[in-house]
């Protein structure tokens, strides 16, 4: 079962089954595999591709041909309550080329930049430069990539 609710989704895209979308837009070509959830204003750029069991809440910014690992959780709120009348989201962007390996969490209000790598089981808590590979808890750019 799908749900798709309200969405921009371009031609060539690939949905599979027990995805949730929620008046996000996602650019042609991209492949969301099963078990994804994503919310309100989220927006995801060409040629993505997204494997199962990712969250992607309000807030965040996917650019063009970025590979999205599987069980990634991204997060868009520093203060997280049951109950916050003054709660803002927080915007995390990720760069056009960009990879982020299988479960790795991105803590909200950072960006990753182009063609980065993060490694699996990541939790990145602080903005990592273009063309750079980061990966630990904290994630720490390791060294950059140039090919």
């Amino acid at each position: 079962m799908k749900q798709i609710i309200d969405c921009k989704i371009g031609d060539g895209c690939i949905i599979h089954e027990n995805v949730d979308l929620y008046k996000c837009e996602i650019g042609s070509n991209t492949k969301v595999k099963s078990f994804v959830y994503i919310q309100e204003g989220v927006k995801i750029g060409k040629n993505c591709k997204i494997e199962p069991f990712v969250f992607i809440p309000s807030g965040v910014i996917i650019e063009d041909n970025v590979f999205i690992g599987p069980g990634v959780f991204f997060t868009n709120d520093m203060y997280p309550r049951a109950t916050n009348s003054d709660w803002k989201i927080k915007n995390t962007i990720i760069k056009e080329g960009a990879s982020i390996g299988a479960g790795s969490t991105l803590v909200c209000g950072i960006t990753i930049g182009k063609l980065s790598m993060i490694g699996a089981g990541s939790v990145v808590t602080k903005n990592i430069p273009d063309r750079m590979l980061a990966y630990g808890n904290p994630a720490r750019p390791i060294k950059e990539i140039n090919d």
